[in-house]
């Protein structure tokens, strides 16, 4: 028997945050591939493609006059400086996936985090991800190798300030294993799937069991 009434779930923002190296991109990557009604989004950026990256996959590569004229037509979601580079999210696609009932995965920091506070606070679910210690980090920085060594010293002095924010986010994972981290997430996703502010239609749904339908 068909259900008279039909639920419909609004989609969610899940915000994956950390200082670089602790692993959120690492984490983002698994949960996207393993859970198909969540997609990436893609953000802009300025600063240059790094080897193995792909435009339109990782980010979308800009110049500074593009991103200038984005954030000036209100057509981004929230924008940072990180590192003398400039991100943003871009509104339209977002806006359409939540409509439809998609979730979407942002991999962003604090500064954009704060700015989606402020704009879309009922459908964020914000997540900080923290390394197991500041040797780890460097180790972690170290081997990706994609940085030189005076970028990784900046990056470390800046993960003291960017770990601070931590209370700002409603979950914290340490991530000392990359697939109990990604577990963890998966949690989270799925119980804030099952919220009732989240699923459309519910009280409809309720009243036509108790008439019996």
């Amino acid at each position: 028997m068909s259900e008279p009434f039909h639920i419909k779930r609004r989609g969610l923002m899940l915000v994956l945050s950390s200082p670089s190296g602790a692993g959120k991109s690492s984490i983002a990557r698994r949960i996207i591939d393993n859970d198909p009604n969540i997609a990436l989004s893609v953000s802009v950026t300025t600063r240059a493609k790094r080897p193995g990256e792909v435009d339109g996959v990782d980010y979308h590569y800009i110049d500074k006059v593009e991103f200038d004229l984005m954030r000036n037509r209100g057509e981004l979601l929230e924008s940072a400086k990180v590192f003398n580079n400039y991100y943003g999210t871009p509104r339209k696609p977002v806006e359409q996936a939540l409509e439809d009932g998609k979730d979407v995965l942002f991999d962003i920091d604090w500064q954009g985090t704060q700015q989606l506070e402020e704009t879309a606070q009922h459908d964020l679910v914000t997540v900080f991800i923290l390394p197991p210690s500041t040797t780890d980090l460097e180790r972690r920085l170290k081997a990706r190798a994609q940085d030189p060594p005076e970028v990784v010293a900046k990056r470390m002095d800046k993960a003291a300030d960017e770990m601070s924010h931590y209370p700002e986010y409603s979950y914290i994972i340490v991530n000392r294993d990359l697939e109990e981290s990604v577990r963890l997430v998966s949690a989270i996703l799925t119980a804030e799937r099952l919220k009732r502010d989240r699923q459309s239609g519910l009280s409809d749904f309720v009243k036509g069991l108790r008439e019996g339908y």
